[in-house]
């Protein structure tokens, strides 16, 4: 296995930039996940990384190794795309040992591989099917095993769930994480998900518009955002936002005014100064507290999403803010209903005007 190494790195597509000084370290046996909206360039990462792409600027090392230049078939790496893009005439056994023949690898080391690989996938009582004759999640564990079996440095993972449905991208999902305890390999894999990326990474890349927000282990994202775009993009459903104003700030805390409610900030907090704007954060998790020292924001039910174990309300607060509470799933509330969301100081997030993170709330 290996290490990733990207320095400086940049593309464009003729006048439009689509990537600005990537720098970045993946370590050796590390599963690593690029998560962003569409259009903010992980793909495209992912692609440079595999040499299906060139870059305008910058520096890419696998394994120690310069590999700018380098084709993919050099470059010891191996990707799984979102399409299985398997032969439909080709049994599993043939679909998985096809690349290691074109490579004119001996018949026995083929075998070998095949074989090792798809007892890993649980793939062997398939080996003899046709891929019409299999479910989509054993489609995705072919495409992977023929991955497996090239024995790569890297394996790249293109947005791989993107065409299971929900049942089997659980399965799926698990099936890759097993996969890459097993084999220790270093993988980067790309998704959309911020629920794939927080269950399958051990260091998630949070990229916007080409550039990189945010990297870290994905608790640390979700209780230390760094700004306004990560603190809103991990987490499911995404982080309450409502404005606010600094009222008073002392060397022991900071008071804040927001919908009509008064939260007290503990700890100093740098760079805010009375009268600041500021955005306060809460996620709907933390909205449904009891206690003495908690404060209330109340507002009418719009919609209620019913889990079982839980319900998420959506209300809309006498400020015009919209916000999002989790509440019991054994609560009766409907639409129209009024519904008073209640929740501690140290749940809150504070953003300063520019929407950097300037306090973090406390674990709870």
């Amino acid at each position: 296995m290996a290490d990733v190494s990207l320095h400086g790195l940049a593309k464009s597509f003729g006048p439009v930039d689509i990537l600005h000084d990537i720098n970045l370290t993946v370590e050796d046996g590390e599963f690593v996940v690029f998560v962003g909206p569409s259009g903010c360039g992980k793909s495209t990462l992912l692609r440079i990384i595999a040499g299906l792409e060139s870059v305008s600027a910058g520096e890419i090392r696998i394994g120690g190794r310069r590999v700018n230049e380098l084709p993919p078939a050099d470059r010891k790496i191996a990707m799984v795309f979102q399409s299985y893009a398997l032969y439909p005439h080709m049994s599993v056994y043939k679909n998985m040992a096809f690349g290691l023949k074109f490579a004119k690898t001996n018949r026995a080391e083929v075998d070998r591989r095949v074989r090792q690989a798809a007892e890993i996938l649980q793939l062997t009582p398939y080996l003899n099917r046709k891929p019409r004759e299999l479910s989509g999640g054993q489609r995705q564990r072919v495409a992977i095993g023929r991955a497996i079996v090239r024995n790569p440095s890297v394996f790249l993972f293109d947005e791989p769930l993107s065409n299971l449905d929900a049942a089997l991208r659980i399965n799926t999902r698990l099936e890759i994480a097993k996969l890459h305890r097993e084999l220790g390999a270093t993988m980067i894999y790309v998704t959309h998900d911020q629920v794939e990326a927080m269950t399958l990474a051990s260091k998630i890349v949070v990229l916007n518009h080409g550039r990189v927000e945010q990297v870290g282990a994905p608790l640390d994202l979700y209780h230390r955002p760094n700004n306004l775009f990560v603190a809103g993009f991990i987490g499911s459903p995404r982080m309450n936002f409502i404005e606010g104003t600094v009222r008073t700030v002392t060397e022991s805390h900071v008071t804040i005014g927001f919908a009509g409610a008064e939260a007290v900030i503990e700890g100093a907090v740098a760079r805010l100064a009375p009268g600041d704007p500021v955005t306060v954060g809460i996620r709907p998790e933390h909205m449904a507290e009891q206690g003495a020292e908690v404060i209330s924001l109340t507002g009418r039910i719009d919609a209620v999403e019913r889990l079982g174990e839980a319900s998420y309300i959506y209300m809309k607060l006498a400020s015009g803010n919209d916000v999002v509470a989790r509440i019991p799933g054994d609560l009766e509330l409907s639409p129209g209903n009024e519904f008073t969301a209640r929740f501690a100081s140290r749940a809150l997030h504070v953003f300063d005007a520019e929407g950097r993170s300037v306090h973090a709330a406390k674990a709870l």
